[in-house]
């Protein structure tokens, strides 16, 4: 049986640390009462080996194991730089 790897795909928010950025991902979903369309953020941590993501690049992320406390994503590939 194939293992399920989980992809995401976010913008990236910070570029600061090395060897990692901080990558913004959104998502939208139905309230549960209301009925509208809300949109929910959630930030991911993860690893960039060469430090070539810069902020505002968009890009895929894939669950990996854990590298750091904090890290458990990898960057897996450029989907659009930032203008």
């Amino acid at each position: 049986m194939a293992k399920v790897v989980r992809s995401l795909i976010g913008k990236v928010e910070k570029d600061a640390a090395h060897k990692s950025v901080t990558v913004l991902v959104e998502r939208r979903v139905k309230h549960p009462l209301l009925g509208k369309i809300v949109k929910k953020f959630k930030k991911y941590r993860a690893h960039d080996e060469n430090n070539q993501y810069k902020a505002g690049d968009q890009v895929v992320i894939v669950e990996c194991k854990p590298i750091s406390k904090t890290k458990a994503w990898s960057v897996e590939s450029l989907a659009s730089k930032a203008a």
